[in-house]
């Protein structure tokens, strides 16, 4: 694995280009923005009439266009849309539209991967995947700081797609973090398995479980909050700085003893096993698959789940000792009116 850093990139490979962001939610508008920033003149948004992103792009002036009419133009293009919708927009108004010579980028793996969209041969196809959601994307590199990024080819019809996709990755604040060079399999695979297993699987499951088992047994919501969600964030930021050596370093010997008599029970062979059925699912493109069917049936199940658990009493709970640390909320790095 090749890490590669700002003296490895040349950014006037993007500097020179058109470059079209398809969609602007929090991927979208961060690589906007941080793209704007670092000298790149010409940059477009492209969305769906009717889109209510358009308004959110007034502030920063940016031009908006179709997505047809950003493929004709644009000689890069950076696909952020949600992957549900990614083959119907290049079926129905890239693939018409695109310029041979151009570059088709993509900010995950999982269309490509899994053969949803499979472009023309004479465009460049490159992938730059920021290791963190957007918002973050943009808040690091707004610090001076950056966030890695993976990038990979799947096609080089230029010669030059993969200094392309080092530069873009770089205007991106990426050069200060680390690009890595990948596979879109090893990004595709391995970020679908994170996402399921620990960071929006497994860490919500376990969060929810927590404070549930907490109230049943007849404690304060408020302290069940406190306990098994608010207080998460001091130790992934324990983590996040310095490794799980960290945490042991900064918490009492009685919590690390806890940590090495029940981590394993709550998580150990069982769930071990569940994992790796996971990967599975994912490796052989059945996770793909049935998104894609929910997708196409109208997403009535994704949705209702979404809707119980917004309820949730964690959820209310949360909203209330929220509003009485107002820190948090001045501090946000999402604001859904602006992003």
């Amino acid at each position: 694995m090749r890490v590669y850093y700002d003296q490895d990139a040349d950014l006037n490979l993007i500097k020179e280009k058109k470059v079209a962001i398809i969609g602007y939610g929090s991927q979208g508008r961060a690589h906007a923005l941080n793209l704007k920033d670092s000298g790149v003149k010409e940059v477009a948004v492209a969305l769906r009439a009717g889109s209510s992103s358009a308004k959110k792009t007034e502030a920063y002036d940016f031009t908006v266009k179709s997505v047809a009419e950003a493929a004709g133009w644009a000689n890069l293009m950076m696909v952020a849309t949600p992957d549900e919708l990614q083959a119907d927009i290049y079926k129905e108004h890239i693939a018409p539209n695109i310029r041979d010579g151009a570059v088709l980028a993509f900010a995950h793996g999982l269309s490509i991967h899994f053969g949803l969209i499979e472009p023309k041969s004479t465009v460049d196809m490159i992938m730059i995947a920021p290791k963190g959601p957007g918002h973050t994307v943009r808040s690091e590199y707004v610090r001076g700081g950056g966030m890695p990024k993976l990038v990979a080819v799947a096609q080089d019809a230029s010669g030059n797609a993969h200094d392309i996709a080092i530069a873009y990755a770089a205007s991106l604040g990426a050069d200060r973090a680390g690009i890595i060079e990948i596979t879109f399999r090893e990004e595709c695979e391995t970020d679908l398995f994170g996402e399921q297993a620990v960071l929006c699987g497994g860490l919500v499951e376990l969060i929810r479980a927590s404070f549930e088992t907490l109230v049943e047994a007849g404690y304060a919501p408020e302290m069940a909050f406190f306990e098994c969600q608010h207080e998460m964030k001091l130790i992934v930021d324990l983590i996040y700085e310095g490794g799980i050596a960290n945490i042991n370093y900064s918490i009492s010997n009685t919590a690390e003893w806890g940590e090495y008599k029940s981590g394993p029970r709550v998580i150990g062979d069982e769930s071990k096993a569940a994992m790796k059925k996971v990967l599975k699912e994912i490796q052989f493109g059945q996770f793909t698959s049935e998104w894609m069917q929910e997708c196409k049936a109208g997403q009535a199940h994704f949705k209702a789940t979404r809707r119980n658990n917004d309820t949730h009493q964690i959820e209310q709970v949360g909203e209330k000792l929220r509003g009485m640390m107002p820190w948090i909320k001045q501090g946000a790095l999402v604001d859904k009116s602006k992003n």
